[in-house]
């Protein structure tokens, strides 16, 4: 007889819902197993056949950190190609390489961490480089077709589940785990959750991942708005993966909860389901989840809810049937058709800023090619190793033929001379690229744990030394190189080597900073924060004492501008390349203080020319400049562009493709256009393209070409709650080029401020010379909303709204006006309803802050200023005649009316026992109409909601400040100010 087949346990069955094999697999695992799984690192469970998995891999331009991939341009770049097909195309080629790499290697995961939809808000945020763009639209169109990429079309597998990063509000890496963005609720509905909830609803994504930072006052780990928004955004199960670390930081850095345990219990219930922590060891997660569990701060409940969530992305990716999963054999990897691809991405993110007619470069052209970033191909954080590399220079030796392209990189070439009158030396080696692997070569799943080299022998002092280059690029940050293109980086046992091929690493290890000190100059160490010594054993790192360390005299037998005159004297057009090293002066943990060129490459810049006018600078950067460009007459930016960066330039800079890439942020003129690098309020402070009022050196949107278009026939049609836009382009140049058509709108007459140009749609467009395109853009009608705080949703003003077809945000050809009925709506209820503090129309230093732990806003004043809050058009109806404040803390509250005296002041005296202990103030104050109410807070005091008493109408509720109503008067906690002064009666009252 032959044995029967054991059936399928209904987990196994393919033919069942996701849902219900879920439930069944739910119900086979203990306790401690679905514990493991709420662990970054979820381990096997063998007696199920269920292997380990890794939630986050990191894709941002291609498979990071696990080896060779194909390396597409930044995203900032990819943002710049206004491109949703291409960035499609480029998702699936991410994806398929992941397939491929996991097939020989299952450290790759497939849960993606990508695309970052953080908007880029401010052009000094470290991690500019990770975001699409400042403008939610944009953003989100980009995002989305990115993810759907990732996703693949298949209607029940996925190829990769990407986890879109990071929420929410977070463009700032200085203290970055400690700062709480304040987020008024207009901002935080109609920037920083749109580009979020854009993308969840388009179907694609299969999770989001918390930011370090708090937002008004409390950590995103244990926001209430991973539950309500964001999963209200879609049907599919969302995971949510903590950032790396960010659960510890609850308790170790935030302070926010006092044990482990009840930060692990907050994160989970609020909604996070994956902890990131602790690296590959899940020990002290699952600990600490026990732990909640046996505080009864956790039911089982809470677990089965996460886990869930986990196994749903595991079953979408195929692994529970593999033989039905259609990406299983997957093998397109560095394939022809992914090299091409990336250099289309890296020449269609170029951006022509200005021509005065020096390009494109004719075919005989004698080219300079100089500066810093001439002969780079720079990886940023997240980028894969390359497996192809192209230059600047080496695109244009292959264009224009090397003996029509001379170079000069623009070092200064230097000798550090000790005291002892010898010279720094590099030891020749033999084969310096054998041995141990340098830092960020191979694949590893946290690649700052990469160590740097000790192979080699450390530097030591001669008679005659080593002539090494030295670079500042700004602040006086600087590398050394030697003559071999080997970098000095420190190792962990504290010694001087040349071995690094570039910066990089968590913490960057080949930087150095001069310190004037007597009659020469300390070489200090950021990456230990020691100084260089010079030894009998060789030259190393010493204490942060100055006795300790070597005093060097800087020789300079070359200085940059000399070598890069020389070049540009001999050339017909001169290319500077300028731009930034992503992992200095602005990366992840560090922001920038300036827009700047450093100063080191504006020398460079001016000595190219004086030399010769016919100079052309080329951008290579993560970020926007502020760049005096008006001697140039050709100024052209790119991201750092991957693999096939030096090959794109030189095609467009040739004229054989033309530039077709615009600018995804708005480049100010100067830091004086900026706001703080924490005023998040966009509105108040007028950052963007949306608001920002002043004279940008180049506007959102912005980019040139080699051909010439014109704009005709715009036309708008409105059904339902649709709304149809129509006009045509024609290209009315002489050669084949793409133009980015964009929409924009403008509320006419608007009750509160509204964006001054806010993108509806785009559309990149390829034409021949003479070649017409009649362009149609289905806008929904929803676009034309603002959130209404005195209503408290979202809303279509009645009225006029223009629309605006043109090239950029400030290039506009074609106008025309709309009229739309919209949803009127009265002026804010506040007779008998009241208000929530955070609801207000403008400000001055106030900050939004939690009411409690869970839920709600609360505001209070910048620590040693007098806060000011404005709320239009209040209707007091027939009259009040108290007011209620839900306050704690300590300090003072004043009201007024239409900006006039002071109607009367609440004090909170003595102060409550704590920031979310809350009472009710109350004081006599009469009003009726429509009034702007004012109110002013003076010390450390929060408000939550404002209250009004009717006449002749009950006591105004109030609440404990968390939403739990009080019966006033006579409760305790409640207490009455003294009678109004006189004079405090309105006048029509």
């Amino acid at each position: 007889m032959t044995a029967e087949t054991p059936p399928l346990p209904p987990f196994r069955d393919p033919r069942l819902p996701f849902a219900k094999r879920i439930d069944d697999l739910l119900e086979r695992l203990t306790r401690d197993e679905k514990i493991g799984f709420l662990h970054q690192f979820a381990p096997p469970v063998e007696r199920l056949g269920i292997a380990a998995f890794r939630t986050g891999q990191e894709a941002l331009h291609g498979v990071a950190w696990m080896g060779p991939a194909t390396v597409f341009p930044q995203a900032v770049g990819l943002g710049a190609t206004w491109n949703e097909q291409l960035v499609r195309r480029i998702g699936e080629a991410v994806s398929r390489e992941a397939r491929a790499m996991r097939a020989r290697d299952d450290r790759v995961g497939l849960n993606v961490w990508a695309p970052v939809v953080n908007l880029l808000r401010h052009p000094l945020w470290g991690r500019n480089e990770e975001g699409f763009s400042e403008d939610p639209a944009l953003t989100s169109a980009i995002a989305t077709a990115y993810t759907r990429g990732l996703r693949g079309d298949h209607p029940t597998y996925w190829r990769t589940a990407p986890v879109l990063k990071h929420w929410l509000a977070h463009n700032n890496e200085t203290d970055r785990d400690t700062t709480s963005s304040s987020v008024r609720p207009r901002v935080l509905h109609e920037y920083d959750l749109r580009a979020f909830r854009d993308t969840v609803e388009a179907g694609a994504v299969a999770g989001v991942m918390p930011a370090y930072n708090l937002v008004n006052g409390r950590p995103n780990h244990v926001s209430p708005q991973l539950r309500e928004p964001l999963r209200t955004w879609t049907d599919q199960e969302l995971l949510v993966c903590s950032d790396a670390g960010a659960p510890s930081n609850l308790v170790d850095s935030e302070h926010y909860f006092d044990t482990h345990e009840e930060a692990t219990a907050a994160a989970l219930r609020a909604g996070v389901d994956s902890f990131t922590d602790h690296g590959t060891d899940g020990s002290t997660i699952r600990a600490r989840v026990r732990g909640a569990l046996d505080q009864g701060l956790l039911d089982e409940d809470d677990i089965d809810r996460a886990v869930r969530r986990h196994l749903s992305v595991r079953f979408r990716l195929g692994e529970f049937d593999p033989r039905l999963d259609p990406y299983a054999d997957t093998g397109h990897f560095d394939s022809p058709a992914h090299r091409a691809l990336a250099r289309e991405a890296a020449e269609q993110a170029v951006v022509l800023l200005k021509n005065d007619g020096l390009l494109p470069l004719g075919p005989r052209t004698r080219v300079a090619a100089v500066g810093l970033l001439a002969d780079e191909c720079k990886l940023d954080w997240y980028s894969g190793t390359l497996m192809h590399r192209s230059t600047p220079l080496e695109g244009l030796y292959e264009r224009f033929g090397a003996d029509r392209v001379d170079f000069a990189e623009g070092v200064d070439r230097v000798r550090l001379r000790t005291s002892a009158g010898l010279y720094l030396r590099v030891p020749a080696v033999s084969g310096a690229g054998d041995g141990e692997t340098a830092r960020g070569d191979e694949g590893a799943l946290d690649p700052a744990l990469l160590r740097g080299r000790t192979d080699l022998p450390p530097l030591d002092a001669g008679p005659t030394g080593t002539e090494l280059a030295l670079v500042d690029w700004g602040e006086g940050l600087l590398t050394l190189r030697a003559p071999d293109g080997r970098c000095l980086s420190v190792a962990e046992d504290g010694r001087v080597r040349a071995s690094a091929d570039q910066p990089g690493g968590w913490v960057v290890q080949e930087t150095f900073r001069l310190e004037p000190y007597g009659d020469g100059h300390l070489l200090r160490h950021p990456g230990t924060g020691g100084h260089v010594s010079v030894t009998a054993d060789g030259v190393r790192i010493a204490g942060e004492n100055p006795a300790d360390a070597e005093v060097f005299t800087l020789e300079f037998t070359e200085r940059g501008e000399d070598a890069v005159s020389r070049a540009a004297r001999r050339a017909d057009v001169v290319l500077v390349f300028a731009g930034n090293d992503p992992h200095l002066n602005g990366r992840e943990t560090e922001d920038r203080t300036t827009l700047r060129l450093p100063a080191h490459q504006e020398r460079l810049l001016r000595a190219a020319r004086a030399a010769n006018p016919r100079t052309a600078l080329v951008l290579v950067s993560s970020y926007p400049y502020a760049v005096d460009t008006s001697g140039l007459p050709a100024v052209l930016w790119t991201a750092h562009g991957g693999q096939a960066a030096g090959t794109a330039l030189a095609r467009v800079l040739s004229g054989d493709v033309s530039p077709g890439g615009r600018l995804p942020q708005t480049w100010y003129a100067d830091d004086a256009d900026l706001p703080g690098l924490l005023d998040y309020d966009i509105i108040g402070s007028r950052q963007t393209c949306l608001y920002f009022e002043g004279t940008p050196l180049y506007p959102f949107g912005h980019g040139l070409s080699y051909a010439s278009f014109a704009y005709t026939g715009l036309t708008a049609r409105l059904r339902d709650d649709r709304l149809t836009v129509t006009f045509t382009v024609t290209n009315t140049g002489t050669r084949a080029a793409d133009e980015v058509a964009q929409l924009y709108t403008r509320a006419v007459a608007p009750s509160v401020p509204r964006p001054r140009r806010a993108l509806l749609a785009h559309r990149r467009v390829r034409l021949a010379p003479g070649a017409s395109a009649e362009l149609a853009f289905d806008v929904p009608l929803r676009a034309f909303e603002f959130w209404d705080v005195a209503h408290g949703r979202a809303r279509i003003e009645p009225g006029r709204y223009e629309l605006l077809a043109g090239a950029s945000s400030e290039d506009i050809r074609l106008r025309t006006t709309l009229g739309l009925a919209g949803e009127p709506l009265g002026p804010r209820p506040v007779h008998g309803q009241g208000l929530d503090a955070a609801d207000f129309d403008e400000q001055s230093d106030i900050e939004i802050v939690d009411r409690t732990r869970t839920t709600g806003d609360a505001v209070t004043a910048l620590p040693g200023r007098t806060g000011e809050l404005i709320y239009r058009d209040c209707d007091f109806g027939a009259g009040v005649t108290r007011v209620s404040l839900a306050v704690a803390g300590e300090g003072t509250v004043e009201l007024s009316l239409d900006g006039g005296p002071r109607r009367t002041a609440l004090t909170l005296d003595p102060p409550t026992s704590g920031p979310y202990d809350y009472t009710t103030l109350t004081a006599g104050v009469t009003a009726a109409g429509v009034h702007d109410l004012h109110l002013a807070l003076r010390g450390p005091v929060r408000l939550a909601r404002v209250g009004f008493r009717p006449v002749e109408g009950p006591e105004p509720a109030a609440d404990d400040g968390g939403g739990n109503p009080r019966v006033l008067p006579g409760v305790s906690g409640v207490r009455h100010a003294p009678p109004d002064p006189p004079g405090t009666i309105s006048p029509d009252s």
